[in-house]
């Protein structure tokens, strides 16, 4: 089914973006990252092969292997260039609603017809997406979890029009590249940010309300509950500016209370502090260092 999926292009060269693309130019593909920064998917190109290097230190992929996948790498950043031939297109732009759909008309314009459309959305309606297109049973989404390579769960959304045959399709691709897919219907925050966020913001809620500090609230979800990564830590790791985001997507689209964004993420995010990306959110980070340092904004 998925034999006629050659060509694939990735809008976005950031963190998903340059993910997305690492893991079907592994598989195969001819890959078309476009970005309207050049230099942006420079860099992008440098994390991939840094990353395919520590494969290569595991043994999970060869020198062999890493040159053919880079040579399946091509940067554009005009788009209707990037997408003429593409059979499929992951968008995995910023998530901000205006600029999906700014970008989905674009791609519904310059796409060829048979083009698959799908989104890399962690919230944002898909079938709101796919109606500003002219080919709705052709968008679907794609939710690769961070970081791409490693991760294995593509959570699958389909819109209220999707075509069955384009859901097998992507179900059928994303286990070709190694991947698990799970099949949701378009819910605000599909399922794993529907039950990850409020999870994480009631985290946010305990530290603003003085229940315990950052490390206890991290250390109780480690060990008590077999979480891998604490849910502040992995708020800092996703960037609390897309916490906030998504709550906020969340909440206007269940229209309850439960899912307000807290003042404290509010805050943290209104002042730049977004975790990671930003080098300070419930922790801080410094380049090189693996140590994990609560803010002093935290500290008692």
């Amino acid at each position: 089914m998925i034999q006629h999926i050659k060509n694939v292009t990735v809008i976005g060269s950031g963190t998903m973006g340059n993910g997305i693309c690492h893991v079907f130019a592994q598989a195969g593909f001819k890959v078309n990252m476009m970005d309207i920064n050049q230099a942006a998917m420079d860099k992008a190109l440098i994390t991939i092969a840094k990353n395919m290097d520590r494969q290569i230190a595991k043994a999970a992929m060869t020198e062999e292997a890493k040159a053919a996948a880079l040579a399946n790498i091509s940067t554009y950043t005009d788009m209707a260039s990037a997408v003429k031939d593409a059979d499929l297109v992951v968008e995995a732009a910023t998530e901000n609603i205006d600029l999906k759909l700014k970008i989905f008309k674009q791609l519904d314009e310059f796409s060829p017809e048979k083009t698959i459309l799908a989104s890399n959305t962690s919230s944002i309606s898909l079938t709101r997406i796919a109606s500003h297109t002219n080919r709705p049973g052709k968008v679907i989404g794609m939710h690769f979890m961070n970081p791409v390579p490693v991760m294995k769960l593509v959570e699958i959304i389909n819109g209220y029009a999707t075509d069955q045959e384009v859901t097998d399709i992507i179900r059928e691709l994303s286990i070709f590249i190694g991947k698990v897919p799970c099949i949701v219907n378009d819910f605000p925050g599909f399922i794993s940010n529907r039950i990850l966020m409020p999870l994480i913001n009631e985290a946010i809620l305990s530290l603003q309300e003085g229940v315990a500090n950052v490390e206890d609230i991290d250390t109780i979800m480690k060990l008590g509950m077999a979480h891998p990564m604490g849910p502040l830590q992995l708020a800092d790791f996703i960037g609390l500016d897309t916490c906030f985001n998504i709550m906020n997507v969340l909440y206007t689209g269940f229209g309850n209370q439960k899912y307000a964004p807290a003042v404290l993420l509010t805050n943290m995010v209104q002042a730049g502090y977004l975790g990671v990306k930003s080098g300070e959110g419930f922790y801080k980070y410094t380049p090189g260092s693996k140590e994990l340092v609560v803010s002093s904004r935290f500290k008692k």
